[in-house]
């Protein structure tokens, strides 16, 4: 069975073709700069080399166009016919209370993605723009939806509720969704798989550390907690987010600097983080360069960024009422040997103590301690395509019934 995945962003458009029956990627690429009179197709097939063309692609719908003429393109495609695409899983960034897991798209629940628009209004319109098109132009293909919410829908009241007036979650939705959910998913089960235990016996913490970055508590196969809230702001710092702060500190700096909300919105989203903290700088290869030759202020936005890293680790353990694994994943967490050292250090009381060789080797086991650390990459599109499986087996069986 052939499954595409496609993740539709407001200027770009992401695309990856599995072999099912394998799990083999078929072919990956990106569609850049959607609505440029000059927009960029890269792809490549295993083995192969990258191929890059330049399109006028004005908006989704040709995007997806374009995507077709691409699995079937003659010299550098996969694909005699696009109908030979069963199955196509959708990235949607929130789901919101009304998906608690991956759906089968239907136009109920087109109407329900758009009404959960209002929460993220930069990410989930591109997403459902996407979804429209693919619809459009793939109508004999079996299509789901896979929520970055919907793994952290496993929460409790008491981990999701805010200090907050009641009414707002009631009447607003005001609540801790968390975000990154697909991935904390995939790599917890990888966690399970890779030490060779049940999954539902298992209580992890996993570090997906990016420029954008959450902590996730996986206890007993299901999200008990994690660190980004309503939106992605919370939590972590980021490469420009501020992750956790005190919350008086925008409405103090609105009135001190006579400051829009819009401007402050751009300042929390878009020049914090590491960003803030280094005076611009967001490459973590250039960041951990410049600490490690002794730049005081690179070292200092470093040791502020891991320093939130091991307290969320201790809290989630305390939560979680103990831990049997730690893993890194996503770009910094999977290839920073330097921030997990400084991240786990201090930690032996948990049981946590890495081997210096394995973890500057970036091994999958970098630890020599009791509680197991991981390194395990990420793969958020397979772990879309096999959502969308799932969802299919389990209309076909309910079919039977």
């Amino acid at each position: 069975m052939k499954t595409l995945v496609l993740n539709c962003g407001s200027s770009s458009l992401k695309f990856q073709l599995y072999n099912m029956d394998t799990e083999e990627v078929l072919i990956k690429g990106i569609v850049e700069n959607i609505g440029a009179k000059e927009s960029g197709l890269k792809y490549q097939k295993p083995g192969a080399e990258k191929v890059q063309e330049e399109h006028a692609v004005l908006d989704h719908d040709q995007a997806i166009k374009l995507v077709q003429e691409t699995l079937c393109h003659p010299e550098h495609g996969c694909l005699e016919s696009i109908h030979e695409i069963e199955t196509i899983g959708h990235r949607v960034v929130h789901g919101a209370e009304t998906f608690t897991g991956s759906v089968l798209i239907t136009e109920a629940v087109l109407k329900k993605l758009k009404e959960c628009a209002r929460f993220a209004p930069l990410h989930n319109p591109p997403n459902i723009k996407g979804i429209q098109a693919s619809l459009w132009q793939f109508p004999f293909a079996r299509q789901v939806a896979v929520f970055d919410t919907a793994f952290h829908q496993t929460m409790e009241p008491h981990a999701y509720l805010y200090g907050l007036p009641y009414e707002w979650y009631k009447k607003k939705g005001i609540r801790r969704y968390g975000f990154h959910g697909t991935s904390h998913n995939y790599v917890a089960r990888e966690a399970a798989r890779i030490l060779e235990k049940p999954f539902e016996s298992l209580k992890i913490v996993i570090c997906h550390i990016g420029s954008g970055a959450s902590m996730a508590a996986v206890r007993e196969g299901k999200s008990i907690d994690t660190s980004m809230g309503f939106t992605p702001l919370e939590g972590m710092i980021m490469a420009t987010r501020c992750g956790d702060i005190d919350p008086a500190i925008p409405l103090y700096m609105i009135e001190e600097e006579g400051l829009t909300t819009h401007q402050m919105d751009e300042i929390l989203n878009k020049k914090s983080g590491m960003a803030g903290l280094t005076g611009g700088e967001i490459n973590m290869m250039v960041v951990e360069r410049k600490a490690l030759k002794g730049d005081r202020q690179h070292l200092l936005a470093l040791a502020v960024q891991t320093y939130r890293v091991k307290k969320y680790i201790g809290a989630y353990a305390a939560a979680m009422g103990g831990l049997d694994c730690v893993v890194f994943t996503a770009g910094v967490g999977e290839n920073s040997p330097i921030f997990r050292e400084m991240a786990c250090s201090d930690l032996e009381f948990l049981g946590i103590e890495l081997d210096p060789n394995a973890n500057e080797k970036n091994a999958i086991q970098i630890s020599v301690g009791p509680t197991p650390v991981l390194v395990i990459p990420t793969n958020e599109e397979l772990a879309i395509a096999r959502e969308s499986l799932m969802v299919l087996e389990e209309e076909v069986k309910l079919r039977k019934k």
